[in-house]
């Protein structure tokens, strides 16, 4: 019984962290209104903006959700990501996380 308790709970965790996994398609699709800064793949030719491929997902992640609470301040980067939604923060993360 204590095995089945065990095996069952494992499954239901493994399938909440799929169904939260991140799109990076999804991420990749939104990342359009990040190129001019950030560069098409993630690697700026601008030396002020931050080079975000293979970077940490959860770094990115939290970045993105600061930059929307306000707890980061950036009025440039504050505005692009106010509108975004966790799971395009999760998205976004995931795919620049995904750039070598």
């Amino acid at each position: 019984m204590k095995n089945l308790v065990m095996t069952s709970s494992m499954l239901l965790a493994l399938v909440a962290f799929n169904s939260n996994a991140a799109d990076i398609n999804a991420g990749k699709a939104k990342s359009a209104t990040c190129v001019a800064c950030h560069g098409a793949n993630g690697i700026s030719a601008i030396p002020m903006y931050p080079n975000l491929a293979g970077q940490k997902e959860m770094y990115l992640a939290k970045q993105l959700r600061d930059f929307k609470s306000g707890a980061r301040k950036d009025p440039v980067m504050s505005a692009m990501a106010m509108p975004l939604s966790e799971e395009d923060i999760k998205n976004l993360a995931a795919y620049y996380a995904s750039l070598k």
